[in-house]
């Protein structure tokens, strides 16, 4: 239990240039957890239009609330306060209309491009390596 805690707290530091905004990772899961007011920040967008944007996603049911929202209770805070997964943020930034979130969306295209790419180079890697060592027999001189 307590190797699951320390996943959950590792801190992932999303850096702008407004300065820094720390969310939380839960690495057994595969995702970042951050709360309706760090996803306006990262968005650069209010705290209320983050809020419409959440609700409208679980609302059309894009999102799972079940998977992606935990309510987790904060020092000197009387209620919990629900925190959204990845899954959630990403949602909220290709809904949001703010110059930040314009960035987002150019570099998470870049990145996922790149990301094609490179798994394209590997998958062609994977299959000349297999088809030599595959016809290795036949076509000795070749490979």
């Amino acid at each position: 239990m307590a190797n699951n805690a320390n996943q959950m707290n590792q801190v992932v530091v999303y850096q702008a240039e407004s300065g820094a905004i720390e969310l939380r990772s839960d690495i057994a899961r595969d995702t970042i957890w951050a709360t309706q007011t760090q996803i306006a920040k990262v968005f650069d967008i209010d705290r209320s239009v983050a809020t419409k944007h959440i609700r409208n996603i679980l609302r059309s049911e894009e999102v799972d609330d079940k998977c992606n929202v935990q309510k987790m209770h904060i020092a000197l805070s009387d209620m919990p306060v629900s925190f959204y997964s990845l899954d959630m943020i990403l949602a909220v930034g290709y809904r949001a209309n703010s110059a930040k979130a314009i960035l987002f969306r150019r570099w998470a295209t870049k990145t996922l491009r790149a990301h094609i790419k490179r798994r394209r180079r590997y998958e062609n890697s994977l299959y000349i390596y297999y088809d030599c060592h595959n016809s290795y027999d036949k076509h000795l001189s070749l490979c």
